[in-house]
């Protein structure tokens, strides 16, 4: 570490090795419960969800793979398993730009319903039920400040997904 920079103060470690600790307890226990009651990791997950709330339930692969937060490498393998289950579909799209897009069938937005009250009831368990609405608004607030620094075009793709959201 240069002289120039400072070290983290105690308030500043522990907020960090906090941070942390979260980020290393809180994917598993989410995991966990989507292969228990259905069978999908959460990036799977991720990936129904984000094209369920796309315009026509379809969505470039590379865009996709930004928002499920994963590589197009990734993205490709999770989507041969789930187009084995009929989940989802490619697409190539050919015209101005020459692509590849995920879309989602009708069974796996039927899979997909079924998933989603077990995941919405563990995050509850996880994260809004031990949070007051004063601290959920903090981290929404500190997640995208968070999000912007580490990853511009991140926090740019879930800033639009959330305005489309707000749209429905």
């Amino acid at each position: 570490m240069s002289d120039a920079t400072p070290w983290l103060d105690g308030d500043e470690r522990h907020a960090w090795m906090s941070l942390i600790a979260m980020l290393m307890s809180l994917p598993p226990a989410i995991d966990a419960q989507l292969k228990r009651d259905s069978g999908l990791n959460f990036f799977e997950y991720s990936i129904l969800s984000q094209l369920s709330g796309a315009p026509g339930r379809r969505m470039q692969m590379a865009r996709l793979a930004q928002m499920a937060g994963g590589t197009l490498s990734r993205l490709s393998h999770a989507a041969s398993r789930l187009e084995e289950r009929e989940l989802v579909h490619r697409h190539l799209v050919t015209g101005e730009s020459r692509c590849t897009e995920l879309a989602l069938t009708d069974a796996g937005m039927t899979f997909l319903e079924a998933a989603a009250p077990g995941h919405v009831r563990e995050a509850r368990r996880l994260v809004f039920d031990v949070l007051t609405p004063e601290q959920v608004a903090q981290v929404r607030d500190i997640a995208q400040s968070i999000t912007t620094a580490a990853s511009p075009e991140v926090a740019r793709a879930l800033r639009e997904a959330i305005v489309a959201s707000d749209r429905l």
